[in-house]
C-alpha cells in the first residue's frame, strides 16, 4: 500500500516503514508525530483511489527522525571586463520523517 501526499507544495510517494526527506517543519521536534491529510492518491493491491483533489478521510502518519541541511549550492555571478564578481552559498534546511501508518 502506498499513498501520494502533498507536503508544502511538493508531492511525495509514501509507504509504511520508509523515510522521506521533506522541507523543514520548524515547529516539530525530533520524535514528534506529524499527520498529513492532503492525500492525493491511495493504492492498495493494485486498485488506486484518486482524490478530487484529495481522498476524503485519508491520512499519513509520520514521526520526525532528524532535522538537517542539504548540500551547499554555490551561486556565482561575474560581469566580464568590469571587475564585478559575486559568490553566494545556500544550504536548504530539511526534515527527515518516517512513515508509520497510512489510513483510509
Amino acid at each position: 500500500m502506498y499513498a501520494v501526499v502533498d507536503i508544502k507544495g511538493f508531492q511525495y510517494k509514501c509507504e509504511a516503514g520508509k523515510s522521506l526527506v521533506i522541507p523543514r517543519v520548524a515547529e516539530a521536534e525530533v520524535g514528534d508525530k506529524i499527520v498529513f491529510e492532503n492525500v492525493l492518491l491511495i493504492s492498495e493491491n493494485g486498485a488506486a483511489q484518486v482524490g478530487q483533489p484529495t481522498v476524503k478521510g485519508a491520512k499519513v502518519e509520520t514521526t520526525v527522525i532528524a532535522h538537517g541541511k542539504g548540500d551547499k549550492v554555490i551561486h556565482y555571478r561575474k560581469y566580464r571586463r568590469k571587475g564585478f564578481q559575486k559568490k553566494k552559498g545556500h544550504r536548504q534546511p530539511f526534515t527527515e520523517v518516517e512513515v508509520t501508518a497510512i489510513t483510509k
